[in-house]
């Protein structure tokens, strides 16, 4: 959890360190209000009721009327005790909603209570609303967990081959799903799947917690996703998306693969005022693995992302890979806010997969006490199997960063292009980020083409071109293909 005083240093530093500090004041300031409320609630916990032995609110807000047809989720005989298993009160509802597609669908009211459940399957033209207080509870015991074929774009499975388990809450084919609230939760209870998963106790790739596979129209919106046994949200071949005003936790450390929310092969995406801590990527986008991802041909492209704070002591705060072999193109990450982290924003391929990485916007970047700040490699050489295609490179071009700003980072830049896979026309400009170490080489560069416009701070690469601030060129780079890279920095 957030420390008071680790908010408050990375305040007073974005502040000193950003021309943008106007925004970050806003969006810590933000933050930090919660998180010190949160101090002086006994028995409290993020955003929501936990505490054993504290009563829930007196008065709950009421439900606003978001369809014309709404249920309570008692109805169906559901009881809140955090004991009772509530799987058939979901599925009875979700039957009853399903019904009502001609007449703009329904509304699933969930009160405040713990509501346990087993994975069940959501239905289209539906809003699911969590009361504040209300927290639906995955069941522990695996045997409720279905099994499901592996994804067509990731081959014989991914964590293991043959089956997969199934997520706490599934769609396929789904059309008008919301699920938004008064900042209820969704709570996987993923403890038992990271024990499970340390110990080499499973036989299947574990389940995300959200997963809604080629579907349309999809918003989650205030609300809480916790403790995922996998991935979090993970949209799997889906056009127009939204993720606004969402809280993602999952523990910082041995909550293995818990990435916060994973575009996959997905189109028109929006993801805006969250914040994301977690143990593995806060934002992965993926479109494939190795040879199933091309032959799926399904790329991710038209994502937006924006004023998010995200923390990742394991891996990065936003990710593009390394599963990417559909292709990604058409992104923009701005106002992003990353801290206390090992890796801010990262795109990671290999020989093998294929695809492209392309016409990508980073802008308005803050970095707090990271140790890497930008990275791109191209030799993460992990695969499926042995059937991949070592020949398949992917195209890595159209990457820019303008306003980047931070202090307290080890490594602001690292490119690790190769031979075999150069990385092409990257633009830097409009950089000055503080850094910790006083080695003479910290923006490293391998086999990188691009320029830098400006002043840029620490002094980059001679791998780039350099221009003035009116775009004049200044001195052409002889080096491109020169490797200053350190990996033991």
């Amino acid at each position: 959890m957030i420390e008071a005083h680790g908010l408050c240093r990375f305040w007073a530093s974005a502040f000193l360190s950003s021309h943008k500090a106007l925004f970050a004041v806003l969006w810590v300031a933000a933050f930090g209000s919660v998180f010190l409320w949160q101090r002086n609630v006994p028995g409290g916990s993020l955003f929501g009721w936990r505490g054993v032995g504290v009563a829930p609110p007196v008065a709950a807000r009421p439900f606003p009327r978001l369809r014309g047809n709404a249920f309570n989720l008692t109805d169906f005989g559901a009881v809140g005790d955090g004991v009772t298993l509530n799987t058939e009160a979901f599925e009875r509802a979700m039957i009853a909603i399903g019904k009502l597609g001609r007449a703009g669908g329904g509304q699933l009211n969930v009160p405040p209570g713990r509501w346990l459940t087993a994975p069940f399957n959501l239905t289209s033209h539906m809003t699911m609303f969590l009361a504040e207080g209300a927290v639906i509870l995955g069941i522990e015991d695996q045997k409720y967990w279905p099994l499901m074929p592996p994804l067509p774009s990731y081959g014989y499975g991914r964590e293991h081959r043959g089956p997969r388990y199934g997520s706490l809450l599934h769609g396929q084919n789904l059309r008008d799903v919301v699920i938004t609230g008064h900042n209820g939760t969704i709570n996987g209870q993923g403890q038992i799947w990271w024990k499970r998963y340390r110990q080499k106790l499973l036989n299947h790739t574990r389940g995300p917690l959200i997963q809604i596979m080629w579907s349309s129209d999809i918003v989650l919106s205030n609300i809480t996703l916790q403790d995922s046994p996998f991935w979090t949200f993970h949209p799997y071949d889906c056009k127009n998306v939204t993720v606004k005003n969402v809280t993602i936790l999952n523990p910082i450390f041995q909550a293995p693969n818990t990435d916060g929310i994973d575009p996959d092969s997905c189109e028109d995406m929006v993801i805006e005022d969250c914040y994301i801590s977690v143990g593995d990527d806060a934002i992965a986008i993926k479109s494939g693995w190795d040879q199933y991802g091309i032959a799926y041909g399904r790329p991710s492209k038209n994502i937006l992302i924006r004023n998010l704070v995200v923390r990742s002591m394991v891996s990065a705060g936003v990710s593009i890979g390394s599963e990417m072999s559909g292709g990604v193109s058409n992104v923009t990450v701005e106002n992003l806010l990353v801290w206390d982290s090992r890796r801010a924003v990262r795109i990671k391929t290999a020989p093998g997969r294929g695809g492209y990485v392309r016409d990508i916007t980073y802008r308005n970047l803050t970095f707090d006490n990271v140790r890497v700040g930008i990275v791109i490699k191209t030799d993460y050489n992990e695969h499926p199997d042995e059937g991949y295609d070592p020949k398949a490179l992917p195209a890595l071009k159209g990457i820019t960063f303008s306003g980047v700003h931070g202090q307290g980072v080890r490594v602001p830049v690292r490119i690790h292009g190769s031979e075999e896979i150069p990385v092409k026309n990257v633009t830097f400009w409009d950089m000055s980020v503080g850094t910790t170490y006083k080695k003479k080489h910290i923006f490293q560069c391998a086999f990188v083409q691009g320029r830098v416009i400006g002043s840029v701070f620490p002094a980059p690469c001679d791998n780039l071109d350099r221009y003035d601030e009116k775009g004049n060129l200044v001195k052409r780079s002889a080096s491109q293909n020169v490797t200053d890279i350190d990996y033991d920095i």
